[in-house]
């Protein structure tokens, strides 16, 4: 019997909520010489089950059954297992992309690497999809043949299973997983360490689920037995790095310190008394092994706990645990502390101008009294905007002094090139002064800003420009969609190119490839025929959670011109639902055009306040139940307030009275009429136009979107 080229290793346990999900996700595989080995680690519910009918089948799946272990030995038993050339790990409760194994081994099969990792994405119910933050900093680019020697921010890379593995060099070294939680660590830092090289692709790979109840392992991060296991894995990591180059030993005890240690002190605030005494011990272990050097670099907060905990101050642990803000009690302010905080909250047109409302303050000077100015730097040349202040919320959460608005002309944006032009924040409080450019965009509007004409032929498209800094771009005569018109088949798009004997591509940036689309061109203007029923017809997504695979759109001209098509089509959605599948013509953050295609989910499109209710309004695709949904603390229990739906020649409306909203986070939830229940959508668009934000004494509400679902904030 020919083996297969790899192996994927899945433990269980007590996972039936979710092991179906993530089995059907690796079955998707586009690479599909695979054999996937089912470890049952003694699993009390009905997971085996789940597996066993995987198995019966698909010839590709197997079982093997142990008693319970934990992750890691359980890991080891599947190996044991394994006979293909390489070998790679899934969690029972995460999903694999559909086109991650083959994209792992396609750099494999190129380089000779001896292992390849890509990115992730996390994901919930409630929030969605959304970047995972340790692997945004070790997979920026597609890097082939490289090492954590030259690429030292891999040290950050502390999971085993966005990797596929090849099996000579696995068993070359006998890695073998600890048994205790965060095994994962210890065995990825020695193989980057191991290896000859190893190559990194910046595309996701592998969707980490986070689960509503925290109740999976890094979610149980202050349990006594879980902080345990984090200093034993953090030990024998030390260990691996003792003799390493000194640039990747600092970056580890860096990151021991900026993640674990800060993890552990934070648990004084809600361990049992009983538990204390064991707390210090093992939170002074894990100090005591880490270096001087990077300990005085901390920050100032860090180093007030680092005394306290030497000090044996149990009380100063707990209150700085409980509120972090009370360390301000204890501490000198130094000039150091004194840094400037911007944020931008809220991006519209008013009149022809850009408007830009945002805060600015000094951290810790919030009360002072301060002057404010802010340039528009176009082109290294500053040009002063008017600035009107007036109180919002500070770092405190107090009403002060630190909001602002700029109104940027028509005729000063004309001057913008295709380059980001900054915006330059200069702030002063008594005898300080502190500048820097204008950062910290927030959820809705700033995150999905919209783009304008000035002129006939000039466009405005404010977004992230330098280290992520707000900006502004003018785009001339770019290539551009003007219309959509819906036929029952097709989507019909016209757009004006930039350069003359257009071409239009449709792309899929997440997995690759490319099509092109006929056109029909009147000199630079032209028109496409989009077929639906090919893009219906697709059965394997993108993405693995939200079912949706997402399409680009670029235009070519002569002489290797190209441009990706802006979207200059109104202001909604083109959207177009059959057989339980949408479709849906709308804009990227960007601003440019995209194509998503998932199972229906219900999409938000517009939200108002209407007297005392609150009224959100989308495309009816089917038979749904509303309701704003708020999770209990470390628990998928929820409270749930049913809204009022009502449908028209404009789809639904989902209508709630506001004083029915206890002050907390509440999601909207969709329910159909099997009982299933998901987060309602916020459709670009409408992300443009939030935050919405609404005062109803004694109650402020907000609207805003995150992770693409619809939030409400009730304070």
């Amino acid at each position: 019997m020919k083996r297969s080229r790899l192996s994927v290793v899945v433990p269980f346990y007590n996972v039936g909520a979710y092991i179906g999900d993530c089995l059907d996700s690796i079955a998707r595989q586009t690479f599909g010489d695979f054999e996937a080995i089912l470890v049952d680690d003694g699993s009390p519910d009905d997971s085996a089950v789940i597996a066993k009918e995987f198995c019966v089948n698909d010839s590709r799946f197997r079982i093997v059954e142990q008693q319970n272990a934990g992750l890691g030995p359980a890991r080891n038993t599947g190996v044991e297992h394994a006979t293909g050339e390489y070998v790679t790990f899934v969690d029972s409760d995460d999903l694999v992309t559909r086109h991650g194994f083959g994209m792992l081994i396609r750099a494999l099969d190129r380089t000779g690497s001896d292992f390849a990792g890509g990115n992730a994405r996390r994901f919930n119910n409630s929030y969605g999809v959304r970047p995972s933050w340790l692997h945004a900093q070790a997979f920026t680019a597609d890097r082939l043949a490289t090492h954590v020697s030259e690429t030292p921010q891999l040290v950050l890379d502390r999971m085993v299973w966005n990797k596929v593995y090849r099996r000579s060099f696995w068993d070359e070294y006998g890695y073998r997983f600890p048994a205790i939680r965060y095994e994962d660590y210890p065995v990825t830092l020695k193989a980057h360490l191991d290896a000859v090289t190893v190559d990194t692709l910046a595309a996701p790979v592998y969707f980490w689920r986070e689960r509503e109840s925290g109740d999976s392992i890094t979610q149980q991060k202050f349990q006594l037995a879980n902080i345990r296991d984090r200093v034993v894995s953090a030990g024998l990591v030390l260990d691996e790095v003792e003799d390493a180059q000194p640039e990747i030993r600092r970056r580890v005890h860096a990151h021991f310190r900026q993640i674990d240690l800060h993890a552990i002190l934070s648990a004084f605030g809600t361990v049992p008394a009983e538990e204390e005494q064991h707390l210090v011990a093992l939170t002074t272990e894990l100090l005591d092994r880490l270096d001087a050097d990077v300990l005085v670099n901390s920050p100032r907060v860090a180093q007030l706990q680092f005394d306290a905990l030497r000090a044996g101050d149990l009380g100063l642990l707990r209150k700085v645990a409980l509120d972090p803000d009370a360390a301000q009690d204890h501490l000198q302010f130094a000039k150091t502390d004194l840094t400037m905080a911007t944020g931008v909250r809220e991006v519209t047109w008013i009149d022809g101008d850009l408007s830009i409302r945002g805060t600015a303050e000094i951290r810790h000077l919030q009360s002072k009294p301060s002057s404010l100015r802010i340039d528009l730097v176009i082109a290294g040349r500053r040009h002063r905007l008017p600035v009107r202040r007036y109180p919002a919320a500070d770092l405190r959460g107090a009403e002060s002094l630190v909001g602002f608005e700029v109104r940027v002309s028509r005729e000063l944006l004309a001057r913008c090139t295709a380059g980001p032009s900054h915006f330059d924040v200069r702030l002063r409080a008594g005898g300080i002064r502190r500048r820097d450019l204008l950062r910290g965009q927030k959820a809705g509007s700033p995150g999905w800003p919209p783009g304008a004409w000035i002129d006939a032929t000039n466009w405005i498209q404010p977004g992230p420009g330098k280290d992520g800094a707000f900006a502004v771009r003018r785009l001339a005569d770019p290539c551009r969609l003007t219309s959509v018109e819906q036929t029952p088949g097709a989507l019909i798009l016209h757009g004006r190119s930039a350069f003359d004997e257009p071409s239009l591509f449709v792309s899929r940036p997440l997995s690759g490839g490319e099509e092109e689309l006929p056109l029909e061109v009147h000199g630079r203007d032209f028109t496409a025929r989009l077929p639906i029923g090919p893009i219906l017809a697709e059965v394997n997504p993108d993405d693995p959670f939200s079912q949706r695979t997402t399409r680009a759109f670029r235009v070519r001209g002569p002489q290797g011109r190209e441009q990706v098509l802006l979207w200059t089509a109104g202001d909604r959605l083109v959207s177009h639902a059959e057989g339980g599948r949408a479709v849906m013509l709308t804009r990227s953050t960007g601003g440019y055009v995209n194509l998503h295609e998932s199972p229906i989910r219900m999409t938000a499109t517009a939200a108002v306040a209407a007297g005392t209710m609150l009224v959100v309004r989308g495309p009816d695709w089917g038979d749904v139940d509303f309701s704003w949904r708020r999770y209990l603390p470390d628990s998928d229990d929820h409270v749930d307030v049913p809204c009022r739906r009502t449908v028209s020649d404009d789809g639904w409306a989902a209508v709630v009275e506001m004083a029915a909203l206890d002050p907390a986070e509440w999601i909207l939830f969709a329910t159909l009429p099997d009982d299933t229940a998901h987060a309602v959508q916020c459709e670009p668009f409408l992300s443009s136009r939030l935050p919405l934000t609404v005062n109803r004494a004694p109650r402020t509400l907000t609207v805003r979107p995150l992770a693409g679902t619809l939030h409400l904030e009730v304070t």
